[in-house]
């Protein structure tokens, strides 16, 4: 997030600022250590971090592990391996909920004294028929149990004396509030399972909407920002903060989480891809996850521009994901040097360039940096061109190679077809050429060539695996799919193409893992980090999106 930029967010910060209610901005961003980050949380720690950064404050860390069905170690290392890929830091200022329990327990056993707690025994199909609706409150045949006895209840559910949905801690607040997340809601419930951290410790956890906001006034947190979806939370909030002895009254803000067109965020459906085998895990490049993204080729630039570009909100849209991909095409534009590879390699003869020789030609490693020099890249009798620059039959307007027809080797000799060569089956095995080596790399005055193709030589190229990604989802809108279809209906069966035996520059084959080029002609392409020798494309060079 640019610093010189501004959003609601920040003008209700300057408003407690103005009002003296704010001192020192302090944020926090708090993933759930249950998956790895996409570029819907991408969103949320760029304006947790860069809000705090904005007005000189401070930002923590802290691992949302109060639910440990599905968390892991394994997510927490990769929560911060991608906001350090990012650029962000949160220095000493990281914590886990978890770190919380005991002083969660001890405000909610408060909270029963003074009346405004108590243990609830209705099953979960009673608190769903009690629940009650717009024109009825809620029903809670236990809102009245003493206080003596809810608390004794409730220190037998830390001891581990009920089973399972026997007994929840609940709030009371309002069984007729409009806002059902008001109408006496679930503080704590028993579970036992264990922990990442605590392993069986606790057999009671609080839910995320008691804990949070406790977690946010221990750490003294100003600003709680959070998606929309917690708005109608606010209230509870602000209720929890108020009825507990916490040291400080954070102000929950809510913005308009990440929408993007072809692509799924969320964690459930990303997890059932990884688990069920359609991806290969949680770093495949075709996943919107940053590990995803960065073995794909995306670099922190282009994922913070991106980020830059959509804005802060209060509603909710869909973004295109051609705006992303403009976002890394233009980075990788400007960063990425070139580099020859020929996809669909066909031999081609120079039948009267000598026999033994080799030469070098300089070509520029990227235009847009006079920085980037150049690189010599052999030249033999026998190279490789692409198939799709040579047509038998050419189509009308059809400016590369074509019998009797001349085209410019890119940064060498113009060549002119001569004759075609073929195998039992049809197929081309060769295509003979004469070279004008009299001109050589300089323009002919006695004629106009209009076409220039990229070659490798046949002695000097080394052979590579591409895998040619593409957009994971056909659907545009995957939040509002056909209710007979599900989301695994509308994947791409061309979201990843493997194309084996592809001729790259000898340059190449000495690429570090990650490093990312343009190959000339077709598209920006990264080593892959997994698979020795293999090419991820990152985007196309075509960017048919129109930035606003």
């Amino acid at each position: 997030m640019a610093e010189n930029t501004s959003n609601f967010i920040h003008d209700f910060i300057d408003e407690d600022i103005a009002a003296g209610k704010t001192e020192k901005v302090h944020t926090r961003f708090p993933p759930e250590p249950n998956g790895y980050l996409h570029i819907g949380h991408c969103k949320a720690l760029v304006i947790d971090f860069g809000t705090a950064k904005k007005y000189g404050g401070i930002c923590n860390l802290r691992m949302d592990d109060t639910n440990p069905a599905k968390e892991d170690t394994e997510y927490v290392d990769a929560i911060q391996e991608d906001i350090h890929w990012l650029g962000f830091d949160w220095e000493d200022r990281f914590f886990y909920g978890s770190d919380y329990f005991e002083k969660t327990y001890e405000l909610a056993e408060a909270l029963i004294k003074k009346g405004d707690a108590y243990v609830c025994e209705l099953t979960p199909e009673q608190f769903k028929e009690y629940r009650g609706d717009l024109t009825h409150p809620a029903i809670s045949p236990f809102r009245d149990r003493p206080a003596e006895e809810s608390l004794d209840l409730f220190r037998r559910m830390r001891a581990g004396e009920f089973p399972e949905g026997k007994y929840t801690l609940r709030a009371k607040i309002d069984l007729a509030s409009g806002n059902f997340n008001m109408r006496d809601p679930v503080l704590y419930r028993i579970r036992y399972i264990e922990h990442h951290r605590q392993g069986t410790k606790w057999c009671i956890f609080p839910m995320y909407d008691f804990a949070h906001p406790i977690q946010d006034a221990l750490e003294c947190i100003t600003h709680s920002l959070c998606s929309l979806e917690y708005e109608d939370h606010r209230p509870l909030y602000n209720w929890v903060i108020e009825h507990c002895d916490v040291p400080s009254t954070p102000r929950q803000i809510e913005f308009a989480r990440l929408n993007i067109t072809n692509t799924v965020l969320s964690k459930r459906y990303l997890r059932y891809l990884v688990e069920n085998n359609i991806v290969d895990g949680w770093d495949d490049p075709r996943m919107p996850t940053l590990c995803g993204l960065r073995r794909r080729g995306y670099t922190p630039e282009s994922i913070l521009d991106f980020i830059d570009r959509i804005g802060v909100s209060k509603a909710n849209s869909m973004v295109d994901i051609g705006l992303l991909e403009h976002c890394v095409r233009e980075d990788l534009n400007n960063r990425a040097q070139r580099r020859i590879a020929v996809l669909k390699p066909i031999k081609l003869i120079i039948d009267n360039y000598p026999e033994d020789k080799t030469e070098y030609f300089d070509i520029t490693n990227n235009p847009n940096d006079p920085e980037a020099g150049t690189r010599k890249v052999p030249f033999t009798k026998e190279i490789y061109i692409d198939a799709d620059d040579f047509a038998e039959v050419p189509p009308p307007k059809f400016f590369r190679l074509k019998p009797g027809g001349e085209v410019r080797l890119m940064s060498s000799y113009i060549i002119k077809c001569g004759d075609i060569v073929k195998n039992e089956d049809g197929s081309i095995k060769e295509i003979h050429c004469t070279a004008d080596l009299e001109v050589g790399t300089g323009t002919p005055t006695d004629r106009k060539v209009k076409g220039t193709i990229h070659w490798l030589s046949a002695e000097y190229a080394q052979d590579a695996t591409v895998v040619m990604y593409d957009r994971l989802f056909t659907e545009e809108n995957m939040n509002d799919l056909p209710e007979d279809k599900s989301y695994i209906d509308f994947l791409n069966p061309e979201s990843a193409v493997k194309v084996e035996n592809v001729k790259i520059e000898p340059s190449l084959a000495e690429a570090a893992n990650g490093e990312k080029f343009q190959f000339v002609r077709i598209g920006y392409f990264a080593k892959d980090t997994k698979n020795e020798n293999t090419f991820n494309r990152v985007v196309s060079l075509k960017d048919s999106y129109k930035p606003q």
